[in-house]
């Protein structure tokens, strides 16, 4: 059994954590999910168990829970197993870059199908908000093109 279940933070990563936690959910994610997310960066431990979680950020276990299994969902998070353990090692999800600018630019499409359709019902009496959903549109599409091109300029920069 690990002797470890609630693990030690500074005041300085605390303020940190909820402040990552309150930028988290102001980009529309749970409040237990954004803390446990911010702690698994700000941590000095990048792998910590459901016991070490719920302590450190005083959540309850279902609460923990159902935010592992958000974060987990949303490919947040991952986790490990140690051989002979039963127990979850739970870490942040780092992807590479490229795989997350892939990842945006699929979103990015996919909103912008969405909106195109939206376009393609709007009435011709609302003008001005069409106007603006169309200018969504064609800004999504910039994008679009223009994200990979920056992508790959980063990347020759690099060496």
């Amino acid at each position: 059994m690990n002797s470890r279940i609630s693990i030690q933070m500074t005041e300085k990563q605390l303020r940190l954590i909820e402040k990552l936690g309150v930028f988290y959910e102001m980009g529309g994610m749970q409040p237990a999910a954004a803390r446990i997310l911010a702690l698994l960066l700000v941590s000095d431990n990048t792998e910590l168990t459901f016991e070490e979680i719920y302590e450190t950020l005083h959540l309850s276990k279902s609460a923990t829970s159902n935010a592992l299994n958000v974060l987990l969902s949303t490919e947040k998070l991952e986790y490990i197993t140690q051989p002979g353990e039963r127990r979850r090692y739970f870490r942040f999800k780092i992807r590479s870059l490229k795989e997350g600018v892939q990842k945006s630019l699929e979103g990015i499409t996919a909103y912008n199908v969405l909106l195109k359709e939206v376009l393609a019902l709007r009435p011709e009496n609302t003008s001005e908000f069409y106007a603006n959903l169309e200018e969504s549109s064609q800004f999504l599409d910039f994008i679009k093109q223009e994200l990979p091109k920056l992508f790959q300029k980063w990347e020759a920069g690099k060496s």
